[in-house]
């Protein structure tokens, strides 16, 4: 069948052009009022027709481009009839033989391929940011667990073992130098290995001290630094970060 004007499918459903069908049908009244006139005849806006911008006609004096409307398919056929001339008819007809071949079966089975094919791509799509938000999420919430799960601060080398279960692979040793590299331990001195104060500032260890009995009968007090449930979140997430 030869293309008398060109129709599209927009949301499975056929328009075309108010403004390609007031040539097509060689109107002498100006665009404007003829489809003002037309509206009267009982169509909706945004049911049977919707306001477009004309890409194809500027407006001369500048200002807001020439205006178009998409039209339904229904929308013509009453149009075409209302003109009662042979161009009216003969749209008319083109416009019926569209709708016979759009509602054939086969054509109905396409749309139906075509739709199922969209909607398995949209899972797919969703399916692989479920899949992302999940790895992603995953490290968190064994993090969550395990720091729920200890109610207390821990040792440095407990804190090699939860970042290690959360993707980043540490042992105790590294994890002492890294801390000393990177101004969480001090690094010399009487302090070796104890919180430094960047570390005591933003609460993320913390020194336990405990009182030894000698045998002697003197007491001597030892210093143990531990990790705070602040500093595992912080020092988690921070490996986690070097992963990613």
């Amino acid at each position: 069948m030869n293309e008398l004007l060109k129709v599209t499918t927009n949301n499975d459903r056929m328009t075309l052009s108010a403004k390609e069908l007031h040539e097509f049908l060689e109107i002498e009244t100006p665009f404007k009022k003829w489809f003002g006139r037309m509206c009267e005849y009982g169509f909706t806006s945004n049911v049977d027709f919707a306001e477009v911008m004309d890409k194809n006609v500027q407006n001369p004096k500048g200002g807001r481009p020439s205006t178009d409307y998409q039209i339904t398919i229904d929308m013509a056929k009453e149009i075409s009839m209302l003109q009662r001339n042979e161009k009216g008819k003969q749209a008319r007809q083109y416009f019926i033989q569209l709708e016979k071949e759009w509602n054939s079966p086969e054509k109905v089975m396409a749309r139906a391929l075509q739709l199922a094919d969209r909607q398995i791509a949209e899972l797919q799509d969703v399916n692989k940011t479920l899949k992302l938000e999940n790895s992603e999420m995953k490290p968190k919430a064994l993090f969550a667990d395990a720091v729920s799960a200890s109610q207390d601060s821990i040792l440095i080398g407990q804190l090699a073992k939860l970042i290690s279960q959360n993707g980043y692979k540490i042992g105790q040793n590294r994890l002492f130098a890294w801390m000393r590299e990177n101004g969480f331990l001090c690094s010399k001195g009487e302090n070796y290995n104890m919180p430094t104060q960047k570390s005591m500032d933003m609460k993320l260890m913390e020194i336990k001290e405990r009182t030894v009995n000698n045998p002697d009968g003197s007491v001597r007090i030892t210093k143990t630094t531990k990790v705070t449930g602040k500093g595992q979140i912080y020092f988690v997430n921070k490996f986690n970060e070097a992963l990613s």
